[in-house]
């Protein structure tokens, strides 16, 4: 079992020109000092494998004790003071990487990952809980504990990620039956939230995928699409949603971000520009499909992901 410092850098705590971020790591600690409440942008949790102490912060004096798991939502502070020398494993999660679990566990409900940031907030009302799964059950968990720690050591190893998200979900399968949710209310447009098949896509649907491909800039019609296959527009829109998830319009501008992205990672051509070169002529309202698809700003993507600092890293 790999024994890292307490105060050693976690992934939530890393800034400008530190190592990639990656979605999950783990560490594990004995402490016998305490530890001043702290707060990180990811979920946290924290597994007593041995030993003893008294939180504080967000939990204000409660004990805990092996067997039991303090979970913890990004930015929620908390601390603690061992009882003697206590042993703890910290899984720490990031935000956006949880999200998208969540989106595509409850895909059936949600129709895109700002809607499941919402949810999220809605499912999980407690922002820190201590979970009692019991020293037995803690047992049982403590040889994927151990290796996510061994892996989140060898460093990032792109590899190894399916086998660090395999261990995570068999872990969280564990764990999250215990956790206190909130019971959610369907909306209307949840209850008529489109239901994607696995199924064979239509050549018509292909067809009109193929051109916003490969004119992403044109100003397109969706009466003009569904002449090019022979179709009414109802017909068409109905069978590319189908297939796609999407309608023809929503797809454009998937396509339309997926470009600017590229472009604005690979060239120095200003923003404005570039979103009129993929076919927005209204800079606000490409910002805004840009963030809801993309989390930020293009300005912010740039600055995150210019091609010289990925080369550097």
């Amino acid at each position: 079992m790999g024994v890292i410092d307490v105060d050693a850098r976690k992934p939530c705590e890393m800034g400008a020109g530190a190592s990639p971020v990656r979605p999950v790591e783990a560490v594990t600690n004995i402490q016998r000092a305490p530890v001043a409440p702290h707060l990180y942008d990811c979920v946290k949790l924290m597994f007593v494998r041995d030993g003893s102490a008294i939180l504080t912060g967000a939990f204000d004096g409660r004990a805990v004790r092996a067997g039991e798991v303090i979970v913890l939502s990004a930015e929620t502070l908390c601390g603690y003071e061992p009882e003697g020398p206590v042993t703890m494993t910290s899984i720490f999660v990031d935000r956006d990487y949880a999200i998208d679990q969540l989106f595509w566990q409850y895909a059936d409900l949600l129709s895109d990952r700002w809607e499941a940031r919402d949810f999220a907030d809605e499912l999980y009302t407690k922002p820190a809980q201590i979970l009692r799964l019991g020293e037995r059950q803690l047992q049982r968990l403590t040889p994927w504990l151990d290796e996510l720690v061994a892996l989140s050591s060898e460093g990032s190893l792109p590899e190894r990620f399916h086998r660090m998200q395999a261990l995570l979900f068999a872990v969280l399968d564990v764990v999250t039956p215990h956790m206190a949710t909130t019971p959610i209310r369907q909306s209307r447009v949840q209850r008529n939230a489109i239901r994607r098949r696995f199924a064979p896509v239509r050549a018509e649907a292909r067809t009109v995928a193929r051109l916003l491909r490969e004119e992403p800039a044109r100003r397109w019609r969706l009466a003009d699409l569904a002449a090019v296959v022979h179709l009414s527009t109802a017909q068409m829109s109905r069978i590319f949603t189908k297939a796609y998830g999407q309608t023809p319009i929503s797809y454009l501008a998937t396509v339309r971000v997926e470009a600017l992205t590229r472009l604005l990672r690979e060239t120095d051509l200003p923003v404005g520009k570039i979103m009129r070169q993929v076919g927005w002529n209204s800079r606000g309202h490409a910002s805004a499909k840009f963030r809801q698809i993309v989390g930020i700003t293009p300005s912010q993507y740039r600055r995150q992901n210019r091609e010289p600092r990925r080369a550097a890293a």
